[in-house]
């Protein structure tokens, strides 16, 4: 039985704090913390029972970070803040020797960048203080990952191509919102994307590379290649890859409203002068759309997101499909989230209770799918993400780029 702290008490928050709630065994003291105290306590009266303690806490700042963590002394943080706060927090976890887990990675506020490059410098601070740092354990990244380790392990003595598709096909009745944080959302599909092919980076204009893809239990929908963080650590985990892409859905009516506020530069992360004062369009845009933990109810519909991969085993070619599909309704039910945000949390919270429990163990920085894939697949399906697979069934060729 363990002390965990949770930061961060957006959509994600909650269904982390829900889950490991429901697991008392493994997590026996739970505290939730975030700029805004009282998001954390409406999530902890959700729970009930006087389960959840709440504290307020400002995630860049690292001596206030390591004063709530010395205070309740957790043995793990599991960080679902914003992606620009990862460093602070890392921070804070080494100065009191304490295991980390996020679901995405660092990126700078002032650039779209997104590399690892910043948190596995932390390797060997970490490995020197004898602690854990898990790095994106989300779904994607995340569960794309332990997908690929698990495939890898199993079926696979080379993996050669590795394609992750990522539909949503849920209707929240809304014209224009972000089923994650906004601001986190647009940066990452306005910027070029990306891809790895024969032992180099390709860029693409923003959302330049489309196709159809059929997703189980959903049909065909258009998908557009975009570079996703885990590329990058799936890449240098499995250098058998020739090539590793990311794909997702969006609708026609979600490209052409970003396509507008593009043009007119609400999508720019640059500050400009408004009255005297700087404003950062992104940011005054991410006010004004809704807030993704509100979409949850009324919510229809799938998401599907897997791996679908080809290689070798025994020196013969073959192929591989996994994935989970998440129902809106089912989440809403389950947790009081969308989908989007309960693929996030659940695999957050499996992933601490992998560190927990010792099923994943090692000082210094790791990604997910550096560990043992088969503990954290065998738990998906027990806390609402099942997952199914197709083997030696044939998956769309393509004629090179």
């Amino acid at each position: 039985m363990s002390k965990v702290l949770i930061i961060g008490a957006g959509g994600v928050g909650n269904v982390v704090t829900r889950k490991c709630a429901s697991v008392p065994e493994v997590f026996s003291d739970i505290m939730l913390a975030s700029r805004t105290v009282e998001k954390c306590k409406k999530i902890a009266a959700g729970i009930g029972g006087d389960k959840i303690k709440t504290a307020k806490v400002d995630a860049d700042n690292v001596d206030e970070l390591v004063s709530l963590i010395e205070a309740f002394k957790p043995e793990l943080v599991i960080n679902v803040a914003l992606p620009y706060q990862d460093l602070t927090i890392m921070e804070a976890c080494l100065k009191t020797r304490t295991h980390y887990l996020d679901t995405a990675n660092y990126e700078p506020k002032d650039e779209a960048k997104f590399e690892y490059k910043w948190q596995w410098a932390f390797h060997d601070r970490f490995k020197e203080a004898g602690i854990t740092a898990v790095l994106g354990c989300g779904f994607d990244p995340g569960v794309t990952g332990v997908f690929t380790a698990y495939a890898a392990k199993h079926y696979f003595d080379e993996i050669h191509y590795l394609d992750i598709v990522d539909c949503n096909a849920g209707d929240h009745g809304k014209y224009f919102a972000t089923n994650f944080n906004p601001e986190i959302n647009i940066r990452e599909i306005t910027q070029n994307g990306k891809y790895w092919e024969d032992g180099k980076w390709i860029e693409t204009r923003p959302l330049g590379i489309q196709k159809p893809i059929e997703y189980p239990g959903i049909g065909k929908k258009e998908s557009y290649l975009l570079y996703h963080e885990e590329l990058e650590s799936l890449v240098k985990h499995f250098p058998t890859l020739k090539r590793a892409r990311f794909w997702m859905t969006f609708g026609e009516r979600y490209i052409t409203a970003l396509n507008v506020l593009q043009e007119v530069g609400m999508t720019s992360i640059k500050p400009v002068k408004f009255k005297g004062i700087d404003i950062v369009p992104l940011e005054f845009l991410k006010a004004v759309l809704p807030d993704p933990s509100s979409l949850g109810q009324g919510y229809k519909g799938q998401t599907s997101i897997g791996c679908q991969i080809r290689g070798v085993k025994d020196g013969k070619q073959r192929t591989y499909y996994v994935w989970n599909n998440c129902d809106h309704e089912k989440a809403f039910r389950d947790a009081n989230a969308q989908a989007v945000s309960y693929t996030t949390g659940v695999p957050a919270m499996i992933g601490a209770m992998m560190m927990l429990t010792g099923k994943w163990q090692g000082a210094g920085v790791f990604n997910v799918e550096q560990f043992d894939p088969d503990p954290f697949m065998e738990k998906l399906p027990e806390y609402g993400l099942p997952w199914h697979e197709e083997v030696d069934k044939p998956l769309p060729v393509e004629k090179r780029q």
